[in-house]
C-alpha cells in the first residue's frame, strides 16, 4: 500500500476515558471515533480527592481501549479498515505502576486485585509530596551533577516520589513489584507482546521529562543517589532496561492476540508512545517559535526548539516555570513544557459546589423530578454562569482567585500550595466567583507566558487545543484580552488522538520526515481570537492584585 492507502489509528488515554481516531494518513482526515469511560473510575473507585489519590486500575484501560478501537473500526466500511497499517497511544502521565517480572500491573494478579496501591497511580496523585521533597533535595544536592537542572524542583506527580511513596506504603507491593513501569509503556509494551521491564519499549516523553533521562549524564539518576534514598529505588533503575525512544519509532508489530481482539488485519505497526498534552501538541501542528496550550482538566503549555538554541536561554530562570527533555515531543528537538494542575478542574469543582443542593433534594422530595432537574442543570450549569458573567456591569467589584487548587506548578513547583478565593463580600454572586476563576486560570497562563519570555524563550503564536477552547468562546477571549495575545483555535476535537495517529503514521512507514507529516496531518486553525484594547487595559489591575494575592502566598 502507498500512503495514499494507508489508514492509521490514533488512541488518546484521558482522566476519565479513551478516545480512539481513525485517520487518513494522507491527509489527516478523521474517518472514525470511538469513546469509552473508565468503568470503575467512573462508579468512584480508587480515589480519595481529600488524600490526593488518585488510581485507576489497569483492567479499565484494557476493556476501554477494547471498546473504544473497536467503536472506531465499526462505523468503517470493510475496505476502509483493511487499510490501516498503524495505531499510536498517548496516555496521562505521569502515571506508573508497579509490575512483577513479567511486566504485568500487580493489580492484574489476583493477590492484589483490590488493593489501589498496585494499581497505575493518575498524574494528578499528590500522595508523594513528602517523598518529592525528599528526592528533590537528594537530587539537586551540591555534587557533580544536579538531576534537576532541567526540571526545576520535583513533584509528587513524577515518577521517583509515587515509586517511594508506593513502597512506604505497601510492604507487600514493596516486595512483589520487580519494577515500575509507566502507562504509555505498557501499553506500546502489550500489543507488541512485550512488556518485560528489561527489554520493552520507553517512551522519550515519560523517560525524559519524569524519570529525568537525559543525555548529559548518561541516562537515569545515578544508581548511588537513588540507592542512598532508598534501596529499592536503584533496584527500579537496573530493571529499567533500554534507552528511550521518541513517540515516532516504530516499536513493534501488533501481535496475534491483539490484532484477533481488536478485528484487525497483519502487518499492524505500533508506533512509541507519549504523553496526551504532547500528543495533542503534535496533532496541532507544534512548531519553533509556537505555544501550544492544551486546556483540559489541567492544561500543558509546551514549547520546542532545537538544542543549539537553548544557548539564548536561562535555563535556571527557565526551570522556574517548566521542564526540558530530548525528543519529548518532536524527535531531534528539545521539549519544553509547563503548565497548571487545575484549569478546567477548577470549573468542574465550582460546578459541584452549587449542585450539592440539587444532589441531596432527592432526600427531600420523591419522584423522577430531582434526577431530571439535576440532569438539566447540571449540562447547563457553566454556560448559564458565562452568560450572567457577560451581563454584569464594568464597575462590578470581582473576587482574585489562585488557580492552585491541585498544587502549583509554576514558578518554582510547591504541591502543598493550595487555591485561594480572596475579596469576597456580602454582594458576591455566583457569576462573580466564576468570573474570578476562569481569571485565575487565565492569569496563571500569562504569567507562564511572561516567565518563558524572561528566561529568552521566544513565541510568536498561541495555538489552544482541548475542550474548553472550542466550548468556552468567554475563556478563549478572555485569555486573548489577558495575554494580549491572538489565540488560534484549531479544528479537530480530539487532538490528542490525532497526535497519536501522526505518531502511528511515521512508525508504520508513510512518512520519513515530521515536519511533512505535520504539514498534511496536524489539525487547521478554525478560529483566532484578538485581544480587545479595552478590555486588555481594564484587567490589567486584576492581573496584579492576582500577583499580589500569590506573592502573599509564597
Amino acid at each position: 500500500m502507498t500512503r495514499t492507502d494507508k489508514n492509521v489509528i490514533g488512541v488518546d488515554f484521558g482522566s476519565d476515558s479513551v478516545r480512539a481516531v481513525v485517520v487518513k494518513a494522507e491527509t489527516g482526515k478523521v474517518l472514525s471515533t470511538g469513546v469509552s469511560f473508565y468503568s470503575r473510575w467512573k462508579q468512584g473507585k480508587y480515589q480519595w480527592p481529600e488524600q490526593a489519590i488518585f488510581r485507576q486500575h489497569p483492567q479499565d484501560y484494557l476493556d476501554s481501549f477494547t471498546e473504544c478501537v473497536r467503536g472506531a473500526l465499526r462505523e468503517l466500511s470493510e475496505e476502509e479498515r483493511q487499510k490501516v497499517a498503524g495505531i499510536g497511544i498517548d496516555t496521562t502521565g505521569s502515571t506508573p505502576v508497579p509490575v512483577d517480572s513479567n511486566g504485568t500491573p500487580l493489580a492484574l494478579l489476583e493477590e492484589f486485585s483490590g488493593n489501589e496501591n498496585a494499581m497505575f497511580y493518575l498524574w494528578k496523585d499528590h500522595s508523594a509530596h513528602k517523598e518529592a521533597d525528599e528526592i528533590s533535595k537528594a537530587f539537586s544536592a551540591r555534587g557533580d551533577i544536579n538531576y534537576c537542572k532541567f526540571t526545576g524542583t520535583y513533584s509528587a506527580e513524577w515518577y521517583w516520589a509515587k515509586i517511594l511513596h508506593g513502597i512506604r506504603t505497601d510492604k507487600k507491593v514493596r516486595e512483589k513489584a520487580y519494577a515500575w513501569v509507566e502507562h504509555c509503556d505498557w501499553m506500546v509494551g502489550l500489543l507488541i507482546g512485550n512488556t518485560k521491564p528489561e527489554t520493552m519499549y520507553h517512551s522519550a516523553c515519560a523517560a525524559g521529562y519524569k524519570a529525568l533521562w537525559n543525555k548529559e549524564w548518561g541516562g537515569l539518576p545515578d544508581d548511588g543517589v537513588l540507592g542512598k534514598i532508598d534501596p529499592y529505588l536503584k533496584m527500579v533503575r537496573e530493571h529499567y532496561g533500554t534507552a528511550p525512544e521518541a513517540a515516532t519509532v516504530c516499536a513493534g508489530n501488533m501481535s496475534e492476540e491483539w490484532r484477533t481482539r481488536l478485528g484487525l488485519l497483519q502487518n499492524i505497526k505500533v508506533s512509541g508512545s507519549s504523553f496526551d498534552a504532547h500528543a495533542g501538541a503534535v496533532g496541532a501542528g507544534i512548531d519553533e517559535k509556537m505555544l501550544v496550550c492544551a486546556i483540559g482538566t489541567s492544561a500543558v503549555d509546551m514549547v520546542v526548539m532545537k538544542t543549539e538554541e537553548l544557548r539564548h536561554v536561562n535555563i535556571k530562570e527557565l526551570t522556574r516555570f517548566g521542564g526540558l527533555a530530548e525528543d519529548a515531543i518532536l524527535p531531534g528537538y528539545v521539549g519544553i513544557e509547563t503548565g497548571q494542575s487545575a484549569f478546567g478542574d477548577l470549573f468542574a469543582w465550582y460546578k459541584r459546589l452549587l449542585l450539592w443542593p440539587l444532589e441531596t433534594l432527592g432526600d427531600i422530595v420523591e419522584g423522577d423530578i430531582c434526577k431530571l432537574i439535576y440532569e438539566k442543570t447540571e449540562k447547563r450549569m457553566l454556560s448559564l454562569l458565562e452568560k450572567s458573567v457577560e451581563k454584569l456591569s464594568g464597575e462590578t467589584v470581582f473576587p482574585v482567585a489562585l488557580d492552585w487548587f491541585n498544587g502549583r506548578r509554576y514558578p518554582d513547583a510547591d504541591d502543598f500550595q493550595r487555591g485561594v478565593i480572596s475579596g469576597l463580600s456580602i454582594g458576591t454572586g455566583a457569576p462573580e466567583i466564576y468570573r474570578a476563576l476562569v481569571f485565575a486560570a487565565v492569569a496563571g497562563l500569562n504569567r507562564i507566558l511572561c516567565g518563558f519570555e524572561k528566561a529568552g524563550v521566544s513565541i510568536d503564536r498561541v495555538r489552544a487545543v482541548g475542550g474548553i477552547s472550542r466550548k468556552s468562546e468567554y475563556i478563549m477571549q478572555m485569555m486573548a484580552d489577558v495575554t494580549g495575545r491572538e489565540i488560534a483555535v484549531l479544528d479537530v476535537d480530539q487532538t490528542c488522538a490525532l497526535g497519536a495517529a501522526v505518531y502511528a503514521a511515521m512508525g508504520s512507514g508513510c512518512y520519513e520526515n515530521i515536519h511533512e507529516a505535520l504539514l498534511r496531518m496536524a489539525a487547521k486553525e478554525e478560529k483566532r481570537f484578538y485581544p480587545d484594547k479595552e478590555r486588555a487595559e481594564h484587567y490589567k489591575k486584576y492581573y496584579q492584585d492576582y500577583l499580589r494575592t500569590a506573592e502573599r502566598m509564597n
